[in-house]
């Protein structure tokens, strides 16, 4: 089977030849293999993080499943107001800060935060300058020039599965899985609880608009994806319920009646997750179920209860492991991770949330290893 067959068997509850295998390297793994600053990629996409990932998935020869690493623009999403531009306002041998700017009246307003692109790490996203020793309005900046433009709509779709090809699956995000993802957050939603309410309301609207056009298209994603990274760490299980979970349940439903898969990403505690989604949606695959410290999954006990109706993707620790250990270590665990859930299938042997730049590849090529052999059906 190829990577593709092997996870669309997966995903209809079929027996694949053997237990796909999709490690999570979305981002620093596949950015060190290019062995150009990181920077280029984040900033310059040049290439873009997405085609950096097809590569790294080809180089190691895993099953890879996509969930939402390029973005697809949908038409009523661009901005209202004046348009940003963003603008280099510290550079040093090491790191490239960005801030984005307006003209409003005839006069540049700057964003309240910036973006630091590191030399050899994921970007920082929306830090505050002073955090940084940087002015709230810069003193010196010049044009970020360079940036090579990615075809966020129906043809970069179409672009991004044509590289894929058969190695795995695209998928496209409909819908986030947060309302509150930070701090401040945290403070509006206890002062502006209203707001809250208004939103829950207008994420499933958005869902019915994104899945709309997404069905328009001539060619559509393999799967749909709802990303929400750390789902559990801002919101409570209330929280989630009350004001994120209907625009997810939505996204769920539609896609389930127009005979598409769906995958919910959410790094953290995700055990009472797991629960929630099976008793209440037809979703078809969760990851990354971590295991303590990182998160609470008992991948065995995950299986137990819930492993007939949903597809568990997961979940060996990416730094005990994955990071640290020796490829002998990453075998037993992905052997260990097999007994626990392979049985019946609806099985894919995962990583907990994102490899380590540092991950050896020898600990990457054992994991695929282990679930072509030790993996067979």
């Amino acid at each position: 089977m190829t990577g593709s067959e092997r996870l669309l068997a997966v995903l209809r509850g079929e027996i694949p030849d053997c237990v796909p295998v999709a490690p999570d390297i979305s981002n620093m793994v596949p950015a060190r293999l290019t062995g150009k600053p990181f920077w280029d990629l984040y900033l310059y996409n040049n290439p873009p993080i997405w085609e950096a990932y097809i590569a790294a998935a080809r180089h190691f020869d895993i099953d890879s499943v996509m969930d939402g690493y390029w973005r697809l623009a949908f038409p009523d999403e661009e901005p209202d107001g004046p348009s940003r531009e963003p603008f280099i306002v510290f550079r040093s041998p090491d790191r490239i800060v960005t801030q984005d700017a307006t003209v409003e009246g005839g006069r540049r307003v700057w964003a309240p935060t910036v973006n630091v692109y590191h030399i050899a790490d994921s970007p920082t996203y929306r830090v505050p300058p002073e955090k940084i020793g940087l002015p709230p309005e810069p003193e010196r900046f010049e044009p970020v020039e360079g940036i090579r433009p990615v075809d966020h709509g129906p043809e970069g779709l179409r672009r991004v599965k044509r590289l894929m090809g058969d190695q795995g699956l695209v998928g496209v995000a409909v819908i986030g899985n947060l309302v509150v993802s930070n701090e401040a957050d945290v403070y509006r939603f206890h002062d502006e609880p209203e707001h809250f309410e208004h939103l829950a309301e207008e994420r499933v609207a958005m869902v019915e608009r994104r899945f709309a056009y997404l069905m328009s298209l001539d060619e559509q994603p393999d799967f749909l994806t709802v990303p929400g990274s750390g789902t559990l760490i801002f919101q409570t299980m209330d929280t989630y319920r009350r004001y994120a979970f209907p625009a997810v349940r939505r996204a769920i439903e539609l896609a389930n009646a127009a005979g598409l898969s769906t995958h919910l990403h959410s790094c953290g505690p995700e055990a009472a997750l797991v629960k929630l989604l099976v008793e209440e949606t037809a979703l078809t695959v969760i990851d990354p179920l971590e295991p303590p410290p990182m998160g609470d999954c008992d991948l065995a006990d995950l299986k137990r209860r819930y492993g007939d109706r949903i597809v568990l993707k997961g979940n060996l620790h990416t730094t005990d492991v994955m990071l640290r250990g020796s490829a002998a270590d990453v075998a037993a665990a992905c052997r260990r991770a097999i007994d626990e859930a392979a049985a019946g299938g609806r099985f894919i042997l995962s990583t907990g949330d994102q490899c380590g730049r540092d991950t050896p590849d020898e600990n990457l090529r054992a994991m695929v290893e282990t679930a072509r052999t030790y993996g067979c059906y």
